[in-house]
């Protein structure tokens, strides 16, 4: 029998019973349009993550002390106090860095007149703007002479200034606000960069001086980063080394130990959230693919059913000339038939669903590849399930199958 005519057959026998199909068919609707709407939101995270830390600069170097834990061990405080000043004067002399910003953090509450909010204050150079690609909407930076001084003077993003005076375009330049009771001038205002992917407003962020925030602030003489920018991201890991062997160098690390310090890469920031994503997705994928699994087993069921149903007609056909390897390709061409018309209905599914998540906020890409894959193994789960019950109706008896009642 030509694959036309076993087609034609295979496509009168789905039809003939639409429900029973159509049932057959819905699991792996299901399957598939989790699979893909899984795989979307992953990618899209993915990319979304990859473009939020690209507008911190893909080329941002981070310095940070020896981290608190090691080896399940907690460390001695002073291990979180490895970084002073004069690293900053000594890594200046590297040749593949272009800006360099010690960095002191705080957190608290900013007050202006009976309003406050909370925030989180940072301690710069005035390159920092620079390094983290930062524009300002209104005003300027503070100066190296503000640092000099210890200068009571600041940037702030546009939640402060939204909190403190009602709105996001009050100019707010020359304004005098108080964080934990120390009064601060604003002398410039951020350019808006809304929430990041991980729900963080990065508009409610105060920007001063550091050497500001480490004598009036922290009180302290240690710094907790250090932040710089490479020449280019190309030399980014070169730039760590220079960094690194400089640092060792103060700090006087002999060889073979260990350093109390760490330097990392907005490229390794990225290649870290973007495992940690694909784990994630991966996980997601599988859990969604056992409904692929039980829908092969649900399409074998009907197949078998159906092949019992049908036992006179396969006797009957098989009486007037058709050979036992035709009644299996005419089982297995209705076995695939069911799985890649669910698994077309399923990519569908997960486009209409893709674009829901998108539409509430969710960041959601369809790759390409993933509809690819989702077919051919919808296509491979009807081969698959369809085999057995294929099998059994090769091999009936023509003569038993004819007398079956």
């Amino acid at each position: 029998m030509s694959f036309t005519n076993l087609l034609k057959v295979a496509l009168t026998a789905i039809l003939s019973n639409k429900s029973r199909t159509l049932l057959s068919t819905l699991g792996i609707i299901i399957g598939v349009g989790a699979v893909i709407t899984m795989m979307a939101i992953g990618q899209g995270s993915k990319d979304s993550i990859r473009a939020e830390l690209a507008t911190w600069g893909t080329n941002l170097l981070t310095i940070r002390p020896g981290a608190d834990m090691r080896g399940g061990v907690r460390q001695d405080p002073s291990a979180m106090q490895t970084l002073k000043l004069t690293d900053v004067e000594a890594l200046r002399e590297a040749k593949l860095i272009t800006h360099i910003s010690p960095e002191v953090t705080a957190a608290g509450q900013v007050i202006f007149g009976a309003k406050n909010t909370n925030t989180s204050l940072y301690g710069e150079s005035p390159e920092y703007l620079d390094i983290k690609m930062w524009e300002l909407k209104d005003g300027t930076c503070f100066t190296e002479e503000d640092v000099k001084k210890s200068a009571k003077v600041c940037v702030v993003g546009t939640t402060i200034v939204e909190e403190l005076f009602g709105s996001k375009d009050f100019d707010a330049v020359g304004k005098t606000i108080r964080f934990k009771s120390i009064p601060f001038r604003i002398v410039g205002i951020l350019k808006s960069k809304g929430y990041n992917s991980w729900g963080m407003d990065q508009d409610n962020v105060m920007i001063a001086p550091y050497s500001t925030v480490m004598k009036r602030i922290a009180a302290q003489t240690f710094l907790s980063s250090i932040v710089c920018s490479a020449v280019s991201e190309e030399k980014s890991d070169e730039a760590i080394e220079e960094l690194t062997a400089i640092l060792r160098r103060t700090h006087k690390i002999k060889e073979g130990e260990e350093d109390n310090f760490q330097v990392r890469s907005q490229q390794e920031m990225m290649e870290t959230m973007s495992n940690t994503m694909t784990t994630l997705q991966t996980v997601l994928v599988v859990a969604a693919a056992f409904s692929l699994l039980v829908a092969g087993i649900g399409i074998m069921n009907i197949m078998l059913v159906s092949v019992t149903e049908r036992t006179k007609e396969i006797g009957l056909r098989m009486s007037v000339g058709a050979r036992g390897i035709d009644i299996s390709r005419q089982f297995l061409l209705e076995s695939v038939a069911i799985s890649a018309s669910g698994g077309l209905l399923g990519i569908l599914l997960g486009y209409l669903l893709a674009f829901g998540a998108q539409a509430i906020g969710f960041p959601a890409t369809v790759p390409l590849w993933s509809v690819v894959v989702s077919f051919c193994v919808c296509a491979f789960i009807g081969l698959a399930f369809g085999f057995l019950p294929a099998r059994k109706a090769a091999r009936m008896d023509p003569i038993e199958a004819l007398r079956y009642e």
